[in-house]
Formats: C-alpha cells, sequence, structure tokens
C-alpha cells in the first residue's frame, strides 16, 4: 500500500502543508518554512489522564498506575544495546527532549542541520521499547526524586490544588507525574501494555517544520516504520459532578507574597470538535476583553494595590474536561476574588462592549499568526489541534467566525458561582 498525501492551504494567511497518510499508519504532517532551525514533533495521544482504557476486542477495562505516561517516555529513552539516546542526537548536532501532558506524550529535536539522520533517530527509538525490572526500579527512584521537586514548587502546587478543588473523580487532577506511591506499581509488563496499546503508529503523529522537503522525510519513515495493526482504544472515565468538590483549597509554602487560582469549572463541553474549537476562540476573546492590562478590574485591582503587575488567564476544554483560569499575587486573596466575581456580575448585568470586542478579536488573531514565526510553535500547535480533532488553520476561521452574540452569550453561562474554586498560597 503507498502513501496518500494531500495539501492543505490557507490563502488568507499564505501558509501551507502537506498531510500524509503513511502505509504504516502514522499520519505525518510536512509544514514547509524558509527558517535555519527545523523541528520534529513525534507524539501519541495519550496522557497522564488516560488511566483506565480498552482495546476493541477485549472485555476487560485495563485500570493503570497515575503516572505511568510520563514514566513510560522516560524509559523510552533506553535502548536495548545500552546506548544513549541523546549521545546519538549530539553526533547529529540536534537538541532533543520530551514531554507528558494532560493528553500527549510527545518526543522531539530541533536542528540547523543533519535532519534526516536526526529524524531517523526519533522514530527508531521511538518505536523500538525495552523495558527490564530492573531498569524500572531504577527510574523509580529517579521520577521519584522528580515528583518530590515538584512538590516544592509554589505554581505547580498551586495549579493542582485548584484542580483538585474543582474535579471529584477526573484524573486532570492529578499531578502528571504522579506520586511516589503510584510509581512503585508500575512494572515492565504494565509498560509494555501501555506502550503496545497507545503507542500503536494509528494513534501518532509526526510533524515537521523547517526548510525541509517531504520526499526526505517520507524516505526516514519509509526505512524505519513497520506496519501497525488497526487498533481502536476506549477511554473510559468515571461520571463527574457538574459542581466543584470544594470552592476553596489553602496550603503554606516558601513564597514571598499570597498566591491565587481561581478555577471555573466548565461542564458543557461538546462531542463536535468544531463547536469546541469555537467556544475555544470565543473565550480567548472574552478572557481577553474581561481580564487583560486594558480591562477595567485589572486596573483597578492593580492602582489600589491589591494585586501584583500579572493577572494571568487561560481556558483549557477537551474531549473531557474544560475549565476557565485566573491566577495571580495578592496579598488578600478573597477580597481580589469578591472583586472579580463582582465585576463579572456587573459585566453580565450592562453587557459587553462592540468596540472592545472588535479589539479584542483582532488581538487574539494577530496572537495566533505570530505562531507561524517559529518552527517550534508551529509543530506544537499543529499536533495539538490534530489531536483535538481540528486543523492548524481551523483555528484562525474560528476566530473571524466569532459574533459578537456569541460571545456574549459565554458571558452569560461561563461564570456561575456553584462552578468556582478558588486555590490559595500563603507564606510559612
Amino acid at each position: 500500500m503507498m502513501s496518500d498525501s494531500i495539501v492543505k492551504r490557507n490563502e488568507f494567511l499564505g501558509e501551507s502543508y502537506t498531510k500524509i497518510s503513511h502505509k504504516s499508519g502514522l499520519t505525518v504532517y510536512v509544514f514547509p518554512k524558509k527558517l535555519t532551525t527545523a523541528f520534529a514533533l513525534f507524539g501519541t495521544k495519550y496522557g497522564s489522564i488516560d488511566n483506565k482504557f480498552r482495546i476493541k476486542g477485549e472485555n476487560e477495562i485495563t485500570e493503570v498506575p497515575n503516572g505511568i505516561a510520563h514514566f513510560l517516555e522516560h524509559k523510552l529513552f533506553d535502548n536495548e544495546d545500552g546506548s544513549d539516546t541523546f549521545s546519538r542526537y549530539a553526533e547529529t548536532g540536534a537538541n532533543a527532549n520530551a514531554f507528558t501532558s494532560f493528553e500527549k506524550t510527545a518526543y522531539l529535536f530541533s536542528c540547523t542541520e543533519n535532519f534526516e539522520e536526526s529524524l531517523e533517530i526519533l522514530l527508531d527509538f521511538v518505536t523500538k521499547p525495552y523495558f527490564t525490572e530492573k531498569s524500572v526500579q531504577k527510574e523509580q527512584g529517579i521520577i521519584g526524586q522528580e515528583i518530590k521537586m515538584g512538590e516544592d514548587n509554589p505554581a505547580r502546587v498551586l495549579f493542582f490544588n485548584m484542580l483538585e478543588a474543582m474535579y471529584e473523580k477526573h484524573p486532570v487532577k492529578i499531578s502528571i507525574a504522579g506520586t511516589v506511591d503510584s510509581i512503585a506499581k508500575i512494572d515492565a509488563e504494565l509498560l509494555y501494555k501501555c506502550y503496545n496499546t497507545f503507542y500503536n503508529l494509528n494513534n501518532m503523529v509526526l510533524c515537521v517544520c523547517g526548510d525541509v522537503e517531504v520526499e526526505s522525510v517520507l524516505k526516514v519513515c519509509d526505512k524505519i516504520l513497520k506496519k501497525a495493526p488497526a487498533s481502536e482504544i476506549e477511554r473510559i472515565f468515571d461520571e463527574e459532578s457538574d459542581n466543584v468538590l470544594k470552592p476553596r483549597i489553602t496550603a503554606k509554602m516558601q513564597v514571598a507574597k499570597p498566591l491565587f487560582d481561581i478555577g471555573i469549572k466548565d461542564n458543557k463541553i461538546s462531542d463536535e470538535p468544531s463547536e469546541r474549537l469555537r467556544k475555544a476562540a470565543g473565550m480567548a476573546v472574552l478572557n481577553e476583553m474581561l481580564f487583560s492590562k486594558s480591562s477595567k478590574i485589572f486596573n483597578e485591582l492593580y492602582n489600589e494595590g491589591l494585586i501584583s503587575n500579572t493577572l494571568e488567564y487561560c481556558y483549557s476544554i477537551s474531549e473531557s474536561f474544560a475549565f476557565n483560569e485566573l491566577s495571580g499575587e495578592a496579598n488578600d486573596p478573597e477580597i481580589v476574588y469578591k472583586r472579580i466575581f463582582d465585576y463579572i456580575r456587573e459585566k453580565q448585568r450592562i453587557g459587553l462592549d462592540k468596540e472592545e470586542y472588535e479589539r479584542c478579536k483582532k488581538v487574539i488573531y494577530a496572537d495566533f499568526i505570530k505562531t507561524f514565526d517559529n518552527t517550534e510553535e508551529i509543530a506544537y500547535e499543529l499536533m495539538s489541534y490534530i489531536f483535538e480533532g481540528c486543523d492548524l488553520f481551523d483555528y484562525a476561521d474560528a476566530v473571524m467566525g466569532l459574533s459578537f452574540e456569541y460571545v456574549n452569550e459565554l458571558l452569560g453561562c461561563m461564570f456561575d458561582e456553584e462552578f468556582f474554586a478558588m486555590s490559595t498560597l500563603f507564606p510559612v
């Protein structure tokens, strides 16, 4: 069977890429950019939340320890012949890394030369797992130290405490690396089970961006990849309550000033990727209108000395969870919480300003356009949208297609008080 390819273009952006359905089952995306650095991202739709699943044809549900996706990411750098993957990259001059998030695991490199050789290393080591009980036990100690370091990171503690307050059962509340106790339950057999389930090439994508030819990418794919069997994965999540688990969670750490992270749980998640994309675009514009440095609430809180010079805001949506988030520094987080809540209620009462909407919509669109100046950002964004069932170019269309009325509707339905939870950190 030959590989099929199509070219996708966005005339307004003046950008295009080639999508290849490789004969191995892997989907490959090549995004040409005349920049000095080439970047490759080889990822699987498998993250920390995928701890309960069933493969089509199996009756039993498999439940695995928290943190196993991240653990597997670490272990894939081991090679049966004892060679070091990073040493192999050093010979080609490439910089390599990997990461695990809630919903994906990806392996990457950037280079200015020897692209084909570096790509060959990437596809080779990710598709050749090698785990032993001895090496797993050694890694448990290494990752255990990483987990303990994370427990000393105020920003990380603040964020996951917020998720813990918001969610009762969804695994998004659990640290991506898991806990020392949970990773102690991981063995080589479980790692192979998860690898064979989620590292099937039909569940993976390769995104390449830079001054690279499609033919050179396919040449390496043809050399390294073998055809993967068809596979369907059922991802299983326990039923989650609409309301937050608890409205407040607090802790003390070595911080200079109190920190707060307000989470607003969103239970209205469409099954349609295009609708989720539209909502993400709408919330990006709405957050910019409500909370940016030009907003009324930011300037009031800052000028009154109630917050430091930043108020971070972000909306996250996926197939199984969604939330809005506001975070910053404040001497009295409860006063800031009340002021923000009252401000939202006032905005809901009077409605949004049309001119401000048009300005913020342009800001969000301009931020998106900047993505195309960097090969790394292009590849990251491309993969993120693919795993969400969308396309990189779809986001531009979603932003431009927004209506003032739709964003006003989001303002009206996204901020019910029973969906608010606040995490705070105070100095010891």
